[in-house]
């Protein structure tokens, strides 16, 4: 009995080889460096050293890819610019997120326990405070959730997409359980999106089997060949293809596969929320428009009432029910599903221009979303005897913001007129550009509620600049909030805040960029 070795080409494979490379050093640095405060250090600048040479490493590969793009692993992944574009978006962001994962309070305060296997309120947790213990595998973790996303945008086998789904959720799953405050909502937050995400992927996976059983394949070539030869509409093939569409969705945060968003973007710590929804959303995005455009493409007519109605729903949801909310985080969880409705209206007849649209649209959701807790994360509540809490995250406490740190206000106020769209901020020219990939496949009336649904969606973003600037401290509260300083945080601010800006005011570079890599590589199953 012979064995052929099979041939793989890992050129293409570098960014992500970088990255998931970088993790297992990480692990082995948890295992022997015993100093907390040395394995920190040593976490963070193998982190960000990993990440910006695997973001370059991506940068340099478009620039000197040959035609469309490489296959590998026969042809299990696909190496194109949309793929590239999609790794350098979610490289990004999980640089800004690891500034954010290490960033502390003056006092010296995280925003992870201390001990994550200890019961919140333990006597083992007050232990592990006070001997200064520090939870550092969240990098390791994050590593490899960012891995994971970079391949879930390369994936192009059924199978192998499920693989990238878990690779990516499991690391978030326990980050999102590692919160240094509120402990119990942290756990809860963790334990529904576990056991949602779970049930999600088993329908995904039970999707790809129905996708088998009436292609024979679970290469996304082989699934459309499959489509485009049989006669009628097989009923085993709309199953499947619906299934896979639905467990992409719930990784968007679409409705109605949307409940564990606002509990798990409220109990996760600050800097895992705005990691998982800049990137986890842009992820879910990218695997699904391969998905649509090169297995699924030949039932666009049958799966468009799937994207509308979902579409519709999330935007209704999203912003009627964020009009209510008075806690912060659960406001822009509320806001993420509206969003997730937004960047459904592009996929509405699959038009060809939603491959360069929503990548921009992600990138300018993304940076705001960065944003915007990087902030929160530096707002927080003061105690009587002068000692700086956990988080402000009720909308009353951010009364008179604008003259206790005028500074964080503004960018505040900037992320916020962006999610809203308002002109000169990314997030106008994001939702212009969805919205006219809409249009073009004759989508209009969903646009139209689109519109209409952004409108409404603007009150409660400037019911936070209200407070913030229109609106006085309450008597006697001077006191009760602090302005924490955070270089890490700042810094993630700053950047955020310039680069919403200039997408704004000068898209142009990055959407000519977007156009460059918005063709797929179809075929790429062979």
């Amino acid at each position: 009995m012979s064995f052929t070795t099979p041939e793989i080409a890992w050129a293409p494979l570098t960014p992500l080889l970088i990255v998931l490379g970088a993790s297992a050093v990480a692990i082995l640095v948890e295992s022997f460096v015993r100093s907390p405060e040395t394995r920190r250090r040593t976490q963070l600048v193998l982190s960000l050293v990993a990440l910006v040479g695997a973001a370059g490493a991506a940068v340099v590969q478009w620039a000197t890819l040959d035609g469309a793009g490489t296959v590998v692993l026969d042809g299990m992944l696909t190496v194109d610019r949309q793929s590239l574009a999609w790794q350098v978006l979610i490289l990004v962001f999980g640089t800004l997120g690891t500034l954010l994962f290490a960033s502390r309070t003056r006092a010296g305060e995280e925003a992870f326990t201390p001990l994550g296997a200890s019961a919140p309120g333990s006597s083992d947790e007050t232990l592990a405070r006070r001997k200064g213990l520090q939870v550092t595998e969240v990098f390791p973790l994050a590593l490899v959730a960012v891995g994971g996303m970079m391949l879930f945008t390369s994936v192009t086998d059924l199978i192998f997409l499920f693989v990238a789904l878990e690779v990516f959720s499991l690391p978030l799953y326990v980050l999102v359980a590692l919160a240094r405050r509120r402990r119990f909502l942290s756990h809860e937050g963790a334990l529904k999106y576990f056991l949602l995400g779970a049930f999600s992927s088993a329908i995904l996976l039970f999707g790809a089997a129905f996708l088998y059983g009436a292609t024979g394949s679970t290469s996304y070539a082989g699934v459309a060949a499959g489509i485009s030869s049989s006669t009628g509409t097989d009923a085993l093939i709309l199953a499947g293809a619906v299934m896979v569409v639905v467990g992409l969705l719930f990784k968007i945060g679409a409705v109605p596969f949307h409940s564990w968003t606002p509990d798990a973007y409220q109990g996760a710590p600050t800097p895992v929320t705005a990691f998982m929804g800049a990137a986890t959303k842009a992820a879910a995005t990218a695997a699904l428009l391969r998905v649509m455009y090169a297995a699924l493409y030949g039932l666009n007519w049958e799966l468009s009432w799937l994207f509308w109605v979902v579409a519709i729903a999330s935007m209704l949801l999203g912003t009627v029910v964020a009009l209510v909310q008075t806690e912060l985080k659960r406001m822009l969880a509320y806001s993420s599903i509206a969003h997730a409705g937004f960047i459904l209206v592009a996929f509405a007849g699959l038009p060809d221009t939603a491959l360069s649209a929503l990548p921009f649209y992600l990138a300018s959701y993304g940076l705001a979303t960065m944003g915007a807790f990087a902030v929160i994360t530096q707002v927080r509540e003061r105690s009587d005897e002068g000692t700086v809490l956990g988080e402000a995250t009720r909308l009353g406490q951010w009364a008179g913001l604008g003259k206790r740190s005028p500074w964080l206000a503004g960018a505040m106020a900037l992320f916020l007129l962006s999610f809203a769209g308002i002109p000169l901020t990314a997030g106008f020219v994001g939702k212009f550009v969805a919205f006219s990939a809409a249009i073009s496949s004759g989508a209009w009336p969903l646009v139209l509620v689109a519109v209409i649904a952004s409108a409404a969606a603007a009150f409660f973003y400037v019911r936070l600049i209200v407070l913030m600037f229109l609106t006085d401290v309450p008597e006697g509260q001077e006191d009760a909030i602090e302005i924490d300083y955070s270089p890490l945080a700042r810094t993630v601010v700053a950047v955020t805040a310039v680069l919403v800006l200039l997408l704004g005011i000068v898209p142009g570079p990055v959407l000519s960029a977007f156009e460059n890599a918005g063709v797929l590589l179809l075929g790429a199953g062979g």
